[in-house]
């Protein structure tokens, strides 16, 4: 088990999501939900690192910029299209890094979200892997289990 996956919640809410894996195209529902709450947790978090302040900080009351709702996008992968709603800001400065706006496709997107998990990375390294990968600063602040954790668990 990875590093990341260390909360006992966590482990028990993918065991029972594992019970109802019944056949391949369950799996791959199941992936790509997966996928979808990755992503889109992980544009959630460049969108704080963005603004400077998490969603309902008081700290945003006032600042001259704040979050405008979500769009929809399509985003292709390997286990189909996906339909994730990216965060918007106010004054229209935010290019995601994660999914950079007008990309449509997850070349071999959900093999790397999976090994970064497997491995057990830690922050650091995880931070390090999306710069060389895709090439994306995202915040060493961010605590993906506590991303996984809060962004997963609504979906169980």
């Amino acid at each position: 088990m990875s590093d990341i996956i260390k909360d006992p919640t966590i482990i028990s809410a993918l065991q029972e999501l594992a019970r109802g894996v019944k056949s391949e195209r369950d799996l791959a529902s199941l992936t790509q939900d997966l996928l979808k709450i990755t992503v889109e947790a992980s544009l959630n978090a460049e969108m704080d690192d963005h603004l400077s302040y998490a969603k309902h900080s008081p700290e945003g009351y006032g600042s001259g910029n704040s979050r405008n709702g979500y769009g929809i996008k399509k985003l292709k992968s390997d286990h189909g299209v996906i339909e994730i709603e990216t965060p918007r800001d106010r004054n229209g400065s935010f290019e995601p890094q994660f999914v950079a706006k007008n990309q449509t496709r997850l070349s071999h997107f959900d093999d790397k979200i999976l090994a970064l998990y497997a491995r057990g990375m830690s922050t650091r390294d995880i931070v390090e892997t999306f710069r060389e990968l895709y090439g994306a600063d995202i915040s060493p602040t961010i605590d993906v289990a506590t991303l996984f954790r809060t962004h997963f668990l609504k979906y169980v």
